[in-house]
């Protein structure tokens, strides 16, 4: 199947998806070329247009070769496969994230012209591109869209190869493609006309969609009160976060970082995000200062970090923006250690832990004295780490749940597998922190 132009295949793609009417729908354009075939999509179906923005992960030295992709809301989608084949490093990983996502930051701020995204908060989201290569956009795609809120995710495309839109089957509710030929060569073979759509199509054809819908276009519910850059005082000593706090939160969730991470780690920020769409305030801060995180000895110094993480959230409990809020801790790794820890100290009186791929071994001194509802999340193709959170467990006097994500390893890598650790994650911090916090302090803690 040929294709005259974007146009021509949106229409004919809108053909296949009459049943996705209705008021709940909201149609979102992979920027750029996918944005001309979700306009087409958009108006045959009488539903609003926005753009989804994800951006390609290149090879440090072979840009066009992709190895993931990102996405609003800190996610990332990496082809483990191929970093390892070219032996890509963290750094070069780092290196390449922070640039793209600076890129994907002014293009949604140009896209959207200084507006808001639109809310898909309970709505089915239906993804559209002008086709499939690797998948790896269209699947980070999904994923923010899920972290936005969706409640159903389409994924609707003219052409792709039949291993990719099989593979994508496991990111989106349903997949639609209206052709997958056996020798597939590339999404541009499949189009007469396949000229590249700049910055100003996209905009221009936003604007039109726009100006043709039936009813005012709802923007994002509830913006955040606060959503800043901070400096957090843990005793004397300042540490740099990051504050989001809806108008009307259900609690506070602060973050500890495992080791080599910090407050940029996208992992992190994936999960903030799932609990900031459920009305929750999230704090992700460093434990220790930039000339501390060089020295190794620090990183692993759980009962310093710990320390730190206490004093920081006595620190909290004295702002304004957190009266009256239940707090809980959510830690990966060794930053799960130290929440645990932290937890026992009187100056903490937090209220629900989270671990993800936590180390809770490397506070086993302090695990009986833990009052604090947690849980444990394990990967489990993390057999290591799944063995010492399943002896912690039994050392742990608090109400505890253990949670095993299949086909998961350490770092939650694989599809779907981040999804699931932060809606666990999610679920636990709203059982315990949506009840309001009273002003006496927990008799059952001991300072660390």
């Amino acid at each position: 199947m040929r294709f005259i132009d974007r146009a021509d295949a949106g229409r004919r793609l809108a053909g296949a998806l009459t049943g996705l009417r209705g008021p709940d729908l909201v149609v979102l354009g992979l920027p750029r070329g996918g944005v001309p075939v979700a306009f087409e999509v958009a108006t045959a179906l009488d539903a609003p247009l926005d753009v989804i923005m994800v951006r390609k992960l290149g090879l440090p030295y072979q840009p066009e070769l992709a190895m993931g992709a990102i996405g609003e809301g800190g996610v990332r989608v990496l082809n483990t496969a191929v970093v390892r084949a070219a032996h890509v490093t963290a750094q070069e990983l780092g290196a390449v994230e922070y640039a793209e996502r600076g890129e994907l930051e002014r293009r949604a701020a140009r896209f959207r012209a200084g507006g808001r995204r639109l809310s898909l908060r309970g709505k089915t989201a239906l993804v559209v591109d002008d086709g499939i290569a690797t998948g790896a956009t269209a699947k980070a795609a999904c994923q923010v869209a899920r972290v936005q809120g969706a409640a159903q995710v389409v994924l609707a495309v003219p052409v792709g190869p039949p291993s990719a839109i099989a593979e994508l089957k496991e990111a989106a509710d349903e997949v639609v493609c209206l052709d997958t030929p056996e020798w597939f060569l590339a999404v541009g073979a499949c189009y007469e006309r396949f000229d590249q759509t700049s910055d100003e199509q996209v905009v221009a054809l936003l604007a039109r969609a726009r100006g043709r819908a039936p009813q005012p276009l709802t923007t994002v519910d509830d913006p955040p009160a606060r959503d800043e850059d901070i400096q957090v005082l843990a005793g004397s000593t300042p540490l740099q976060g990051h504050l989001t706090v809806p108008e009307r939160p259900i609690g506070l969730v602060l973050f500890a970082h495992g080791s080599g991470s910090s407050r940029h780690s996208p992992r992190n920020r994936y999960v903030a995000q799932v609990l900031a769409d459920a009305g929750l305030g999230t704090l992700l801060f460093d434990l220790l200062s930039p000339d501390e995180e060089s020295d190794r000895a620090r990183v692993f110094d759980i009962e310093l970090l710990a320390t730190r993480l206490a004093e920081a959230t006595e620190w909290v409990r004295r702002q304004q923006w957190s009266a009256g809020l239940r707090i809980g801790y959510f830690g990966a790794s060794t930053g799960a250690a130290a929440a645990l820890w932290a937890a026992t100290d009187e100056r903490s009186r937090v209220d629900a832990v989270v671990s993800r791929g936590g180390r809770p071994d490397l506070a086993a001194l302090k695990l009986p004295w833990v009052r604090t509802p947690t849980l444990l999340i394990v990967g489990s193709h993390d057999e290591i780490v799944l063995d010492l959170n399943q002896r912690a467990r039994q050392l742990l006097r608090a109400p505890t749940e253990l949670a095993i994500v299949p086909g998961a390893t350490h770092l939650f890598e694989e599809p779907g597998t981040l999804r699931q650790a932060a809606r666990l994650a999610r679920d636990w911090f709203l059982r315990y922190l949506a009840e309001p916090a009273t002003a006496q302090p927990r008799a059952t803690t001991r300072r660390g």
